[in-house]
């Protein structure tokens, strides 16, 4: 990911800048510039952090759900495999048809000799 165009405190240092701005006597502006616009600016985007921060969250909650949910889901289609080896072998079309491999279709294991 490519680096941002931000420091990741610029809320920080833009609350700064405009205590420091807020100080000046009178306060000055520059061009259309102003305080006012950089108060505005440094509220909306405090907010659409605090909006993010709060879908990131959600999004936290909702993936230990689905990982819950998808443990327990393949949990049930083991049992359902182990089932169908238990009734009707390992070798079975029904077997098979419940995504398990053919005892007769899997590879057998080649041992390496030594010499």
């Amino acid at each position: 990911m490519p680096a941002k165009p931000y420091p990741t405190n610029v809320i920080k240092k833009a609350q700064g800048v405009l205590n420091g701005w807020n100080q000046i006597a009178p306060v000055p502006t520059y061009g259309t510039l102003t305080a006012a616009s950089l108060t505005t600016d440094i509220t909306s985007a405090a907010a659409m952090e605090a909006q993010i921060a709060a879908l990131e969250a959600q999004l936290a909650d909702r993936r230990v759900l689905r990982d819950t949910q998808l443990k327990s889901l393949w949990d049930k289609v083991k049992r359902v495999r182990n089932y169908v080896k238990g009734n009707f072998g390992d070798d079975s079309a029904q077997y098979k048809m419940v995504g398990g491999t053919r005892l007769s279709e899997r590879r057998s294991t080649r041992r390496k000799t030594t010499g």
